[in-house]
């Protein structure tokens, strides 16, 4: 690994517990179900999320431009490239690995849905921006789903099995962090990510019930042996942003209970 990309890499996973705790604002079409509300005010999310200093925020590139300037250097940025949606209504890029160099970003990311007949096409994309990045030391962390389609629908597999096969599709492109679902079993998602040669982190998930049961996932995610994770809704889906932040930093690197989470974040 040449030093550029190390040094970026060593940024995102710079706590001393070598795990991640990211927060995701880029959630735009891939969700199928308008603005989130707690996007809606993307100045204000912004700067409550930065507030909680996590290890790193994702985001498209118009609010990286327009709003990422006030806190350039304060936490670490990754690009998110995708426009894309389960059902291949979409499957687009609005990013370049070179932009996000421009942009000073510390990593790129990118979309690969698996199962069905555009998996291949999918993967084509990352492999083509794992090539395209090389030539800057960008790294690259391909967010890789499953999906089961029936009946006339598409949606998001958390199948043990299928989670593996979307781990292995990232490896062979040759990524260099892979976000994954949690399968909900400790023992499976071990076996996942004990397999794989790069990092893997979880995706934060639908919207839990409540802040408790999100942080109580998270912990079984860090007792897997995950190299962290990148949570949205469950942390600006809810009130009180900033000491989510704080919560999740608690129980991903200081290995915290939930219960003890929500304690030391003053919730």
């Amino acid at each position: 690994m040449n030093t550029g990309k190390l040094v970026r890499l060593n940024r995102i996973f710079g706590h001393a517990s070598g795990r991640l705790c990211s927060v995701a604002v880029d959630h735009f079409m891939i969700y199928q179900e308008g603005l989130p509300e707690g996007l809606r005010d993307m100045p204000t999310a912004l700067k409550l999320v930065v507030k909680g200093r996590p290890d790193a925020i994702t985001m498209q590139i118009g609010i990286a431009r327009n709003l990422w300037p006030d806190y350039a250097g304060a936490v670490p940025m990754i690009l998110q490239a995708s426009l894309v949606r389960p059902d291949d209504s979409a499957m687009e890029l609005a990013a370049t690995p070179e932009d996000a160099v421009r942009l000073g970003a510390d990593a790129y990311a990118i979309v690969c849905f698996v199962r069905g007949a555009t998996e291949a096409a999918y993967m084509r994309s990352v492999a083509v921006a794992v090539r395209e990045a090389e030539r800057f030391d960008m790294p690259v962390i391909c967010h890789t789903y499953p999906r089961i389609f029936a009946d006339g629908s598409v949606r998001i597999s958390y199948a043990p099995e299928d989670i593996a096969w979307a781990t292995r599709c990232a490896i062979e492109l040759g990524v260099d962090v892979i976000k994954v679902p949690y399968c909900g079993d400790i023992a499976s998602y071990r076996q996942i990510v004990s397999a794989s040669p790069v990092r893997v982190v979880a995706a934060g998930g639908p919207q839990a019930a409540d802040l408790a049961s999100s942080l109580a996932m998270m912990g079984d995610v860090v007792k897997s042996g995950a190299s962290g994770a990148t949570i949205g809704r469950n942390i600006w889906g809810f009130a009180n942003v900033t000491a989510n932040v704080k919560a999740f930093k608690a129980v991903i690197h200081d290995g915290m209970s939930a219960e003890d989470a929500l304690r030391k974040a003053g919730l």
